[in-house]
């Protein structure tokens, strides 16, 4: 089973244990296909390259065209609408959704020094530094892992990374501070993986036994009540909204917020509802009513909607 992933080191470390557990489910054996996408290349940021789709879009041309079986993405970086003949067919059990600041001397965000330049390739992490300590100074980010990292101490005095990304890369001794997510909420689908695979291929034993090996319930109501409210709001993965959902107790919650780019306004609606692993319906309401909610109190006002590709 070939299993196609983007070429970075964080990539390479989440489609390996993808590749694992697809291995000690089915018995097949196992390889991976490097693609690079066209986001992996530039230097330009996020905004400029178009947001959604930068690092998604080869490799799904390349699952396509019959170079791989499967395609392991970042589900953030995953556009919300359909793809013609491609299926999202697993996502795993999720890992930490949380942001985490990477900052020199052991510092946290509240002891960073007045007017502390940060670095992030994120429209919304720049709105919520902003909102938390308006004195810093915020400056786009492009590059791996590494390279992000190699800034602080030099140019930079912190960096704000996915925490999933330093955790699946080994580097988690660099975080200094993960923010919660209840005054942080992070984009949507962020610490889970995306497992895409041929529509045409559904039926195929083995394909099929991997990708249900892959999936979880949790992992994916949470994850489609998020992208949900992003498809309703219209909104790429650069736009400035943060979500998070969670199931407890047999309920599916669902918090999302959206921000002026400068972080100097936000709105906030909530919802949740009864849930259970056979209701493949609650999480879309979810998504749908907290978008609803806030259209109607001006979200579109505060944020660039309607740009989703």
């Amino acid at each position: 089973m070939r299993i196609g992933t983007r070429g970075s080191r964080l990539a390479i470390a989440q489609t390996t244990t993808v590749a694992e557990a697809i291995a000690a489910a089915t018995g097949c054996d196992v390889t991976l296909v490097t693609i690079t996408t066209h986001g992996d290349v530039s230097r330009e940021s996020l905004s400029q390259l178009g947001g959604t789709g930068v690092f998604v879009s080869a490799l799904r041309e390349a699952l396509l065209a019959g170079e791989c079986d499967l395609a392991v993405h970042s589900l953030k970086d995953l556009p919300t609408g359909p793809c013609e003949g491609i299926v999202l067919g697993a996502i795993p059990e999720r890992a930490d959704a949380r942001d985490a600041l990477c900052a020199r001397d052991g510092l946290s965000l509240a002891e960073l020094p007045a007017g502390a330049d940060v670095g992030t390739g994120s429209p919304r992490r720049a709105a919520q530094l902003l909102a938390a300590r308006p004195d810093l100074a915020v400056h786009d980010l492009r590059g791996n892992v590494d390279t992000r990292l190699g800034r602080v101490g030099h140019d930079l005095d912190a960096v704000v990374l996915a925490a999933a990304g330093l955790d699946r890369s080994g580097l988690a001794d660099a975080i200094t501070e993960r923010f919660p997510l209840t005054t942080v909420p992070t984009a949507p689908g962020q610490g889970a993986l995306a497992i895409e695979a041929r529509a045409a291929d559904r039926g195929v034993a083995h394909l099929d036994a991997a990708l249900a090996a892959l999936d979880d319930a949790e992992a994916r109501a949470c994850a489609t009540a998020e992208r949900i409210l992003l498809g309703t709001l219209e909104a790429g993965c650069a736009a400035p909204i943060g979500a998070t959902a969670a199931v407890r107790a047999g309920r599916l919650s669902l918090s999302a917020t959206v921000y002026r780019l400068d972080g100097s306004a936000e709105l906030t609606a909530r919802a949740s509802e009864d849930w259970t692993p056979a209701d493949t319906g609650a999480a879309e309401r979810l998504g749908r009513a907290a978008a609803a909610d806030l259209l109607a109190r001006g979200a579109a006002e505060l944020a660039p909607l309607g740009s989703a590709r």
